[in-house]
């Protein structure tokens, strides 16, 4: 009897010992994050120079692999969220081609397939990239978490605050590829030299995506050289002696991101670029350390 009454008894108390299991690991997770937050901001990293930290590692090989263990966690992580970005942007593919063709005169409707597999290879291109444009806040933080402890406290928190900056940067860029560069360039090679092209849709999202794409990557150009700058590893002045070799770098960079061959398109290219190379100058006055 006292059995029976015993098993009834932890069969009406199980949602309730249910519940106190479950609130006490969210304290215990909450406690551990906050540890783990506070040694983040306030723990200080040995400054030790670099050829005596590769000669540590040469020394004790194993103890690497602690490296390469947070590593393989940081990339499954960052993985695990672009395919669930991946899959997410599945849904709405119709919706994103659409978006994408609308600098044709004609949209989606002017796109031709002459292959049986290619629509299907271009919604899983789309797919995939608007997945890492969306994932690419977290993929950047999670690159961040595995440098950091090797950082010291100052960096770590300007690395932080640099995640949401390059977020910014990024589709800043691709945001003028597509409003103020594609607008452009399309109708040129659409009906360069009187000739009417029916663009495919696996050229043709191929050639935006990586225009968006590239644009937006050379827009982190000003965030990075503030962080190498932050570091000691970029010098302002450097920078600006070098101007006339970065305006040469640069125009070969907007030769080959620029689909066309005419100076207007190029050049709207350069434009934002040369902007971008003197703003990162004043970033790296801003971030270089001042000498007594």
């Amino acid at each position: 009897m006292r059995n029976t009454l015993r098993l009834i008894w932890r069969i009406l108390t199980a949602p309730f010992r249910l519940i106190v299991w479950i609130g006490r690991g969210i304290v215990r997770w909450t406690r551990e994050k906050a540890a783990e937050v506070n040694y983040f901001f306030t723990e200080e990293v040995d400054d030790a120079p670099i050829g005596e930290a590769l000669n540590k590692a040469w020394e004790h090989p194993n103890e690497l692999m602690v490296h390469v263990d947070a590593l393989r966690k940081h990339l499954l992580r960052a993985v695990l969220v672009l395919g669930i970005m991946t899959a997410l942007s599945f849904v709405f593919f119709q919706q994103i081609l659409s978006f994408l063709a609308a600098p044709l005169e004609g949209g989606m409707e002017s796109l031709v397939a002459i292959e049986v597999t290619e629509p299907v290879g271009t919604v899983m291109r789309v797919a995939l990239l608007t997945g890492f444009a969306l994932a690419f806040p977290y993929i950047a933080f999670e690159a961040f978490l595995f440098i950091a402890p090797g950082l010291d406290r100052k960096l770590r928190i300007y690395g932080l605050l640099a995640i949401p900056i390059a977020t910014l940067f990024f589709f800043g860029g691709m945001i003028f590829a597509y409003y103020v560069l594609l607008p452009s360039a399309i109708p040129f090679l659409i009906n360069f030299m009187g000739i009417q092209t029916i663009p495919r849709p696996s050229s043709y999202v191929r050639f935006v995506t990586a225009i968006m794409f590239w644009i937006g990557i050379a827009f982190e150009f000003p965030l990075i050289v503030f962080l190498l700058a932050k570091v000691g590893l970029v010098r302002a002045r450097a920078m600006l002696n070098q101007w006339r070799l970065a305006v040469v770098i640069i125009a070969v960079a907007a030769a080959v991101i620029t689909p066309t061959v005419d100076p207007i398109n190029m050049a709207l290219v350069m434009g934002p670029l040369i902007v971008l190379y003197f703003f990162s100058i004043f970033l790296a006055w801003l971030a270089q350390p001042r000498s007594a």
